[in-house]
């Protein structure tokens, strides 16, 4: 695994998780003071989102991650300030995996 696929994860990761935000709160303004759009700003998340996926599934089978694991962290871009928390566990163990030169094995 090169460091290059972390570095595409951990930017998709925090751009999806600003996005994310951005979008819940236009929600809240939209709904709770019925004020602003959120056409433009879901738009953005969605195709922040899709990116993201793909560099975490990346990521994701480089590390040999098993599949409960790779669900939860492509379920990270989906609740607001869980990819704050994901990210710098997904790139300690990352980087563990870089240091070491090797993928992880596969869990049976």
């Amino acid at each position: 695994m090169k460091s290059n696929v972390l570095t595409r994860y951990r930017v998709m990761a925090y751009a999806t998780a600003v996005w994310l935000l951005v979008f819940t709160a236009a929600i809240i303004a939209k709904y709770g003071f019925k004020a602003g759009d959120t056409m433009l700003i879901s738009q953005i998340h969605g195709v922040l989102f899709i990116i993201y996926v793909i560099f975490a599934f990346d990521l994701g089978s480089k590390a040999r991650w098993p599949l409960g694991k790779l669900a939860w962290v492509l379920a990270a871009g989906c609740i607001p300030f869980a990819s704050f928390f994901v990210e710098p566990k997904v790139t300690r163990e990352a980087r563990a995996l870089l240091a070491d030169g090797v993928t992880a094995p596969a869990k049976a």
